[in-house]
């Protein structure tokens, strides 16, 4: 009979313990009542709430960063641009200019010559004409 009380004690031990921890296990799962799950989804969305607003505004603040640092370098390109185009429009001015003033020394030369040319052409005719009637007259 001591094998029998000693199974009948283990049960019984066995049956309180499991008892004992399932009670614990219960109350540490079980549900809470109206009130306190209210207050704690709201506390739960409250926190969910903050957070998102926290990376909203971090977000804008970057989106701002962004932003402005684009705005910087589009005006830097921008005037880039306007000084390399200025230098251009001056080195496309001055490119005038000398051949401007090539042509004009080619022109006055070419017209000197030309003057030149016609005065000895107009010489030998007014010459060969002299010629002639002297020609003619003797």
């Amino acid at each position: 009979m001591s094998k029998e009380n000693g199974i009948g004690k283990g049960l019984i031990i066995g049956f309180f313990a499991g008892g004992v921890v399932g009670a614990v296990l219960a109350l540490l799962y079980a549900p809470k009542s109206g009130k306190e799950l209210r207050g704690d989804i709201k506390a739960k969305s409250e926190e969910y709430f903050e957070e998102g607003e926290k990376y909203i505004s971090e977000a804008r603040d970057k989106a701002k960063e962004l932003i402005n640092e684009g705005k910087k370098r589009s005006e830097k390109l921008i005037q880039d641009a306007k000084t390399k185009s200025d230098e251009l429009l001056k080195d496309a001015e001055k490119i005038f200019q000398d051949a401007k003033s090539k042509a004009d020394d080619l022109y006055a030369t070419g017209k000197d010559k030309v003057e030149s040319e016609s005065t000895k052409l107009k010489s030998a005719v007014k010459a060969g004409v002299d010629a002639y009637k002297e020609s003619k007259s003797s």
